[in-house]
């Protein structure tokens, strides 16, 4: 089958994946409510990357399984578990102090960086709508931001830590799609997020014997439909797009996390859609649309000027 036929498929399982992570992240919000983030989000990957890679290894569901080189180890560690470990820090601690909504809304500027990252200015209208897409992405961030900066809110940093959560995002999809090229997507996401959860492993012993954590059915029924739906299925749609697609197209899927994530919190945990958070909403999707949209063809245009 060729890949143009898969696109549909390809698409459909984005779509899927959205719509678990709007779930997730309402998940992970109330979780670290009472859980530690580290611990949170340490643990969740550990488990994660071992279910997925058992499947893998023992199963032909989602393909064929073929051993890994030191060398490919070796970097799976440095570019896939690190990085990822990186953005699961900044992204449990951004839940914490921020509402999920703005966090989500910050993980959905990840295309437009991705975009930058792909091309250096240049004097042509594809340069001309990388940089456009950003500056407007941007804008939508200021909005987000501004009513903090005014009023001085204690919700700064998780503010800083959901854009944070954004760049480490970018790089993560980056570095999966160059691990990819000679090892199976899949295995590229089971390796790292047991990778990344065995990195934060000191972190989350330490947050779970210092701060303790409330072992009760309800927390780890949470934690377990947020490893499975949260991390196993969607991760498994995600690396298999990004083998497929460039990252900034598959990056733009990120645009409907905050949707999916607003009307999740919105309707399980009843955090309110402010106008703010609308209006920011507004100038990210114009971003990321503008950075898709091929403008010099669109208007008849030379490609250079």
């Amino acid at each position: 089958m060729s890949e143009h036929k898969n696109n549909p498929a390809i698409a459909g399982g984005l779509l899927l994946t959205v719509i678990l992570w709007g779930g997730n992240n309402a998940g992970t919000k109330w979780l670290v409510s009472s859980w530690p983030p580290i611990f949170t989000g340490g643990t969740r990957f550990l488990f994660a990357g071992f279910i997925l890679l058992a499947v893998l290894r023992f199963t032909n569901l989602l393909g064929e399984f073929k051993p890994l080189s030191f060398i490919e180890y070796r970097n799976l560690w440095l570019r896939g578990g690190l990085s990822l470990a990186a953005y699961v820090v900044a992204f449990c601690w951004a839940f914490r102090l921020a509402p999920a909504s703005h966090v989500a809304l910050y993980l959905g500027t990840s295309p437009v960086w991705a975009l930058v990252w792909e091309e250096k200015p240049g004097r042509n209208w594809a340069s001309v709508r990388r940089y456009g897409a950003a500056i407007l992405a941007l804008s939508g961030i200021i909005v987000l931001f501004w009513p903090v900066l005014k009023t001085g809110s204690s919700n700064a940093l998780g503010e800083l830590l959901g854009l944070s959560a954004s760049f480490f995002w970018a790089n993560f999809n980056h570095q999966s799609r160059q691990l990819a090229r000679n090892i199976n997507g899949l295995e590229v996401a089971a390796n790292a997020m047991w990778m990344a959860g065995a990195s934060l492993l000191p972190f989350v012993l330490f947050d779970a014997f210092t701060r303790g954590i409330q072992a009760d059915t309800k927390h780890f029924g949470v934690q377990s439909l947020c490893i499975l739906f949260g991390s196993v299925v969607p991760y498994a749609f995600w690396n298999t797009a990004l083998r497929h697609w460039q990252t900034s197209r598959v990056l733009l899927f990120n645009n409907l996390i905050p949707l999916t994530t607003t009307l999740w919190v919105h309707y399980t945990l009843g955090e309110p859609i402010t106008q703010t958070f609308c209006m920011a909403m507004a100038l990210v999707i114009g971003g990321v649309i503008i950075g898709q949209v091929d403008l010099a063809k669109f208007f008849n245009l030379p490609e250079c000027f």
